[in-house]
């Protein structure tokens, strides 16, 4: 609902003479709760005087509150572009002025300018959305839940209730024009269900601190490329019950994304790059729940902002989209069964490569979690992925207690509802015989698979990744294939793929293997 005229200040910030003397044109943006103008190396973001049911800014001082909150909250994961608060004052002569000596009349957030391609969005439209990115990105967003306050207040179960519900009243209401209603009651009953199942779970991470002042908004649109790093911004400051969520909610967001535009591969690199950082294993079994309460809430606003396009080509875009995020919803409730998959072989096989290609392929979305020795041993001694550990790392105390983790943390997933590919060499009988276990004990299946190529191709592999001084976790050197090429592995029963050719052909025939294997016992 607007509650004021705000006209005259729109019709001034769009005039070039209402900043400095270099700005030459404005270009204006708009969105249902706010309007930003870009003049030159800035930009001006304008509160629009609406209340709605999440959201007031129905009066200046709530504006200018709301304007001084975004900054805050803001700068915490993009202070080079957040720069501050202005007014636009109402001046002696009558006019207005932008940051004036006169009276206030209305708020804006001032802010750098950037360009608009470099959003993440734009780039995922132009297919230029560099794969490469989603680590650094998984970084900023764990940096930016590792710095948000705790706030036991907000989310568990009553929190996602609250979507839940937010969202069936919405169905409800474009039941029958937009949607089908049988779709929107199958939706309802399926989160309602999933939330009372992990209710507890919810509410234990709530008491645990893993509710926090997130970012809320968090899709490709709020993420911009900034000297090469992605940089969240346009987080939201004026409802706590959007903003103050469990990380994985805030998280999930994303990926839902990702996963709809079928950036597969990047929602699943983005995942286990996010779990890395974090100790979340035992809570992956709210993550169905999460994507599709992100989904629903999608659907429902672009049925929404349907209703208020007055342009018919537009309108039917939105409600199309809008039925494939509901439809988007209902498939994240129906998820495909934990599986374990094992990768090994020899030190330049290529393991890192295949679980890398087939793991978003594997299990629910967005994809198994992958768990590979070499970062988790690196783990173990309080070190970056990275850095390279010296012999004191390949001790068999130390070699065993990796792969105990690894089983350890597989069954953690596993019990979770999450598929998971185990990466490591497995060069011991007892080794490959404790992966299976773990699928044995967890009742779920298990496929092993074993990568084979001359040793010519994994020297001459190892010495390429050695000169591209890529931050790979793995500190094989040719050296080490040397000594590995000594070990007796012993009669290897997981299935064999030829690794020395392509590594296409090399998916394709994992790929027929997995499909092969996904529901054998």
């Amino acid at each position: 609902m607007v509650i004021e005229d705000q006209r005259e200040i729109v019709e001034f910030l769009s005039t070039p003479s209402a900043y400095d003397a270099q700005v030459s044109d404005v270009e204006r943006i708009d969105t249902h709760s706010a309007i930003v103008f870009l003049a030159g190396e800035r930009a001006y973001k304008l509160k629009r005087a609406v209340r709605y049911d999440y959201l007031d800014f129905s009066t200046l001082e709530r504006r200018r509150a709301a304007c001084e909150a975004e900054v805050v909250v803001n700068r915490r994961s993009a202070p080079q572009l957040y720069l501050g608060v202005v007014s636009v004052t109402r001046e002696a002569d009558g006019g207005l002025a932008l940051g004036g000596r006169g009276t206030p009349v209305d708020w804006l957030v001032r802010m750098v300018r950037f360009n608009q391609s470099a959003l993440l969005d734009r780039l995922a439209a132009s297919h230029a959305l560099d794969i490469e990115l989603m680590p650094a990105l998984a970084r900023a967003i764990s940096d930016l839940h590792a710095v948000a306050n705790p706030r036991k207040d907000q989310g568990g179960r009553d929190g996602i209730a609250w979507v839940i519900e937010g969202n069936a009243e919405a169905f409800a209401e474009f039941a029958g024009s937009v949607f089908e209603p049988e779709a929107c009651g199958r939706v309802n009953a399926l989160a309602r269900a999933e939330a009372e199942r992990h209710g507890d779970l919810l509410d234990g991470r709530r008491r645990q601190g893993f509710v926090r002042e997130c970012h809320g908004d968090l899709h490709l649109r709020n993420i911009v490329l900034l000297d090469g790093r992605p940089t969240l911004f346009d987080a939201v400051e004026f409802n706590d019950r959007i903003s103050c969520v469990d990380v994985l909610y805030d998280f999930a967001f994303l990926l839902m994304d990702l996963w709809r535009l079928r950036l597969h591969a990047h929602a699943n690199l983005l995942f286990n790059a996010y779990l890395a950082g974090t100790d979340a294993l035992a809570a992956l079994s709210l993550v169905p729940l999460f994507l599709s309460c992100r989904s629903a809430v999608r659907a429902k606003t672009n049925a929404t902002a349907a209703k208020l396009e007055p342009d018919l080509t537009r309108r039917a875009a939105l409600e199309a989209t809008a039925r494939e995020y509901l439809v988007g919803a209902e498939m994240y409730l129906h998820p495909r069964p934990p599986r374990l998959v094992a990768i090994g072989g020899l030190p330049g096989s290529g393991k890192s490569v295949l679980a890398r290609r087939v793991a978003p392929s594997v299990g629910a979305a967005p994809g198994a979690v992958v768990l590979r020795s070499d970062v988790i041993r690196k783990s173990l001694f309080g070190v970056p992925a990275a850095t390279r550990l010296g012999a004191e790392g390949y001790t068999q105390t130390v070699t065993d207690s990796v792969y105990r983790q690894l089983g350890e943390r597989a069954a953690v997933a596993i019990r979770a509802g999450q598929a998971v590919i185990l990466d490591a060499v497995f060069g011991r009988p007892e080794q490959r015989a404790g992966a299976e276990e773990v699928a044995r004990s967890a009742r779920v299946p298990f496929t092993g698979l074993w990568l084979d190529a001359p040793t010519p191709v994994l020297m001459d592999r190892i010495e390429a990744r050695t000169r591209q001084r890529t931050a790979d976790p793995s500190d094989a050197s040719v050296d080490v294939l040397r000594a590995r090429l000594t070990d007796d592995v012993g009669p290897v029963e997981w299935d064999r793929i030829d690794a020395s050719g392509g590594l296409d052909a090399v998916q394709r025939r994992a790929d027929r293997l997995l499909a092969r294997s996904a529901t054998a016992p």
